[in-house]
Order: structure tokens, then C-alpha cells, then sequence
């Protein structure tokens, strides 16, 4: 199956689409887009053009042509003749079941159908379709042409080998593909960060340190940990010979008395307003374009890095 994709559908070049079109590009790969917007073709060109350096230096876009681009009026039009599908349209179910029903009779049988939706269902959103066989999760970190994971899910009513399929395809274009065995709202890496997330924003609001400080505390202490292994294997590597057993009996009284004390603050209340202030002091006059262009340079001097280490 991998080797039979050669041509593949983007739906929704936002952000998020236009990420998907440059990888798939720079891995040699004809790509059919569509996007509301009357400027996709030239939004979509920009974004290219600017994620193909970092593509090259990641040695990703050795067989790629980032001309091997096409624009269509219409959903319908953009999925004929493809093997595979990144939709990526508004998360809204109203949006995604209309895609759906649009692109479904004109998909070639064996066509698989991947939504990079973060907040919804796969139950929720298979009932756009007739036959939801070839349809499944495939949700990415932002921005998907450099961070490598791709979460994959399917339940009773996906076809095992479309998610088979699924998995073979993204790893030959770069990614590390995970499997989800059970549904729950935000997948996987979505429920860690939000469960960071809860307690940055605790500790913002209750005044024990500065927004600026507590995204230090990350970047500069567990992410850089995190970038090499996950929180599991290094608390096994966290107390010596003995790893897990001798860490949970070390430091389990601790960790539930942190557990216990965590925050539990609601984006409400002026906590919002709190964070944008605290962003803007962060900031420090960049905008969000050379923020997003710092940030993708670091990721791909990490990746790098790691790949020279594997």
C-alpha cells in the first residue's frame, strides 16, 4: 500500500494542512489541496517555501518537488484519483460530516481517509459516512512536517488493515506513528500537555512564579528530557539499578503529595487576560511569525541531534 501512494488529497490548508502539504511534498508525493479560502494556492506556495529549508537540512526533501501542487474549487474535485486523504478542516462536526459526505463518492476504493482532528470523536465523526471502513484518526503535533508523531486510532467499525496501511505510510514519510486502543477525548499527547498546561496555569495565577518562569522551567529542565525519552523510562533510570520499583518506593509519598496539591484553575475570571499579559511580557517586542520561526529552528537542530545519536 505504501508504495502505491503517489498522490494525495490535503482538505483544510490551514496551519495544520499546509504543514501536511510540505511534508508530502518534500517526500516526492503529487498533492491535490482544498481550502475555502481564495487565497489558498498562494497562503499554501508561502508556507511551502518556507518550511522546504528545514525540510532539506532534515534530509526529508531529497526526492521532493514542491511544485507537484495542485488548487481545486471543491472538495470532490480534490480527492479524485488519490490513494490517500489528510482532512483537516474545522473541528466542528457539522464541517467534517458535510467533507464526508462531499468526497465519499468520488474516493477510490482503497482510498484511506485520515482526519488530523484533535478534540473530536472518531464515533462522532464516522457518522459523515456511508461506510466509515477506510476512515480513522490521525492526529499530529504542530507543525506536522517537523514534529514527528502521528496518534492513530480506529475502533469496531475501521477496517484493521487501513490503520496497518495507515501506520506504513507515515513512517515512510518520517513520522512515528503510536496506537491509541481506547477512545477518550484528546487521545494521548493532547491529555499531557493539558495536564502541564492545568498546572503552568495554577502556578501563574497563584502568584509562585512568572509566566516567563514557569515556560523556563520547562524548556530549560524536563523538555530537554522529554526530547530523549518519555517520563516513564527515565524515572526507571531516576534511581538507579533497582528502576521503577526502587523510584515509586524513593519518591511515591512525594509525588501523591504533589498530586494532591495540584490546581484545577478554569480559562475564565480574567485567567485568560492573565496569560496574555504574561505573554506579552515574554514576548519581548517578536512577533508571532519570528517566535514560530525561532521555535522551528531549535526543533530542527534537536532533530538533528537525535537522529546523528540513533
Amino acid at each position: 500500500m505504501t508504495d502505491s501512494i503517489q498522490r494525495v488529497a490535503v482538505l483544510g490548508a490551514g496551519t495544520i494542512g499546509a504543514s501536511w502539504a510540505a511534508l508530502f511534498l518534500a517526500r516526492g508525493l503529487t498533492v491535490q489541496v482544498h481550502d475555502p479560502s481564495p487565497t489558498q494556492e498562494r497562503d499554501v506556495r508561502a508556507y511551502v517555501a518556507t518550511a522546504w529549508p528545514s525540510l532539506e537540512r532534515l534530509g526529508l526533501a531529497a526526492q521532493g518537488d514542491p511544485d507537484r501542487v495542485t488548487f481545486h474549487d471543491n472538495t470532490r474535485a480534490a480527492v479524485e484519483g488519490v490513494q490517500f486523504v489528510q482532512e483537516s478542516v474545522p473541528e466542528r462536526l457539522d464541517i467534517k460530516h458535510a467533507t464526508y459526505r462531499a468526497i465519499e463518492p468520488a474516493l477510490a476504493p482503497e482510498a484511506i481517509v485520515a482526519t488530523s482532528a484533535s478534540g473530536l470523536m472518531v464515533r462522532e465523526m464516522q457518522a459523515g459516512f456511508a461506510d466509515p471502513a477506510r476512515f480513522l484518526l490521525a492526529h499530529p503535533f504542530n507543525p506536522p512536517h517537523l514534529i514527528p508523531l502521528v496518534e492513530l486510532l480506529g475502533n469496531e467499525k475501521t477496517d484493521p488493515a487501513a490503520v496497518d496501511q495507515a501506520a506504513d505510510f507515515y513512517e515512510a514519510c518520517g513520522k512515528t506513528t503510536i496506537r491509541l486502543h481506547k477512545e477518550v477525548p484528546g487521545h494521548v499527547a493532547n491529555r499531557l500537555q493539558a495536564a502541564l498546561w492545568r498546572e503552568a496555569i495554577h502556578l501563574v495565577i497563584e502568584g509562585v512564579a512568572s509566566l516567563e518562569d514557569v515556560d523556563k522551567a520547562v524548556s530549560a529542565g524536563p523538555g530537554l528530557r522529554w526530547a530523549v525519552m518519555g517520563p516513564h523510562m527515565l524515572f526507571n533510570l531516576a534511581a538507579g539499578p533497582d528502576g521503577m520499583n526502587a523510584f515509586c518506593d524513593r519518591y511515591g509519598p512525594s509525588f501523591q503529595r504533589w498530586w494532591d496539591d495540584l490546581g484545577a484553575p478554569r480559562l475564565e475570571d480574567g485567567v485568560a487576560q492573565r496569560l496574555v499579559d504574561g505573554l506579552s511580557e515574554a514576548e519581548q517586542g517578536r512577533s508571532l511569525p519570528q517566535i514560530a520561526a525561532a521555535r522551528d529552528e531549535r526543533l530542527v537542530r534537536i532533530l538533528q541531534t537525535l537522529a546523528q545519536a540513533d
